[in-house]
């Protein structure tokens, strides 16, 4: 009896949710459907797809075949029994608060999250009545001890941004557990490739699509992952509030998932060489990357990754001062308020992850405003340390 294995990552970046369905005349690649309805030529099959007893599509805000096979290739990739997508990431985080949340509810979360998300929790969730902690990021015991006093939902992104901090996701989701609190992890910085935090006991998974997923910069998008129930639920919340992802969007993301483990495996590879380089340059203060020994969390890092990643961050003398002068010298990098994809990407909080904060804001939550948030690229590593090294000569 031959011995059934699960494919490898790889296989399932090109294959994933595309085998599931029968193609558009036999095509090889998921076609970009871009009918916003679907029809029937009778009654009662109508109905029957509109109650789901039945496969089918009715309505492009609610389902769509192109953005169908996006969802069933994250679902695989993490190991979901189910996922439903968004319109972008904010939409994928909105919406599963939207969903779950209630006024008198309690979220326990961490200070330095991503800057929108540090808004829905500093902003828009305490006015509806939600009760919101955010606790020292790498202080476990504080967070353990602020949940077990109760809480709705604990919310973690590891590695965190632009900190590219690291928690314990399953050590904290097992303290959830104990009060029946719902744990969502944004695995948008790690990916399927490096992590699956659905495997340590996570309810729900979220993804910006439009970073390391697409890979490319042209298409945006947001995921989530979880079991039938707590996605139905999800899906539910989107198509009626309708946060939609486009079909030509979900045929990018698609089209860009083909190469995720080359583009990661790459940009792991590259970040640590980056990394170590960047600890001996005479005029940086700090590094940040999980994957070297000297990152608070490293051995967290190594146990619930198979891969650091290719975000680092670092801060340099002269704070933003210095940064001014020497980012719009590397000629290997954008200048923008985005990551993950091919090219390198870089920029400093306060006009990427947190430029909704104010600096007081962003101080609060233990980031330095003269800190560069890194997003490597696939070039060649050589090249873009060159590059680093021409540029941070300016810094005197």
């Amino acid at each position: 009896m031959t011995k059934t294995t699960q494919p490898g990552s790889g296989t399932l970046s090109i294959w994933g949710g595309e085998t599931e369905h029968e193609l558009y005349e036999r095509s090889t690649q998921v076609p970009v459907v871009h009918s916003v309805s679907f029809g029937y030529k009778d009654i009662d099959t109508w109905h029957a797809v509109a109650l789901e007893k039945e496969q089918g599509h009715i309505y492009s805000r609610n389902t769509n075949p192109t953005v169908r096979a996006f969802e069933d290739k994250v679902k695989v990739l993490e190991g979901a029994e189910a996922a439903t997508s968004f319109s972008c990431g904010m939409a994928a985080i909105s919406n599963t608060f939207g969903t779950f949340l209630r006024p008198g509810d309690k979220i326990v979360s961490i200070k330095d999250s991503y800057g929108g998300t540090n808004k829905l929790f500093t902003e828009f969730l305490p006015p509806m009545g939600i009760e919101v902690v955010l606790c020292n990021t790498t202080d476990h015991n504080a967070l353990e001890a602020e949940i077990a006093k109760g809480c709705t939902m604990l919310y973690l992104e590891s590695p965190t941004n632009p900190t590219v901090k690291i928690v314990d996701i399953e050590r904290l989701t097992k303290a959830a557990k104990a009060v029946n609190a719902m744990v969502v992890v944004d695995n948008t910085f790690a990916t399927p490739i490096n992590q699956n935090p659905l495997a340590l006991g996570v309810d729900i998974v979220l993804h910006s699509a439009s970073k390391f997923l697409g890979g490319h910069a042209d298409a945006l998008g947001g995921v989530a992952c979880g079991n039938r129930d707590l996605i139905k639920k999800l899906y539910h919340y989107r198509e009626i509030n309708g946060a939609t992802l486009a079909p030509m969007d979900a045929y990018s993301l698609l089209r860009g998932m083909k190469t995720l483990q080359l583009r990661i495996e790459r940009q792991n590879q590259s970040a640590m060489t980056i990394a170590r380089w960047l600890q001996s340059h005479p005029v940086v203060e700090q590094v940040n990357y999980p994957g070297l020994e000297s990152h608070e969390h490293h051995d967290i890092a190594k146990r619930q990754m198979r891969g650091f990643g290719g975000m680092l961050s670092f801060s340099v003398k002269g704070g933003l001062d210095a940064i001014k002068v020497f980012l719009p010298k590397l000629k290997y990098a954008h200048m923008a308020a985005n990551l993950g994809c091919v090219e390198t990407v870089v920029g400093p909080p306060v006009v990427t992850s947190h430029v909704e904060c104010s600096e007081e804001e962003r101080a609060a939550a233990g980031i330095p405003e003269g800190l560069v948030r890194y997003s490597t690229g696939i070039e060649n590593v050589e090249d873009l340390i060159r590059n680093l090294e021409q540029a941070l000569s300016y810094i005197c």
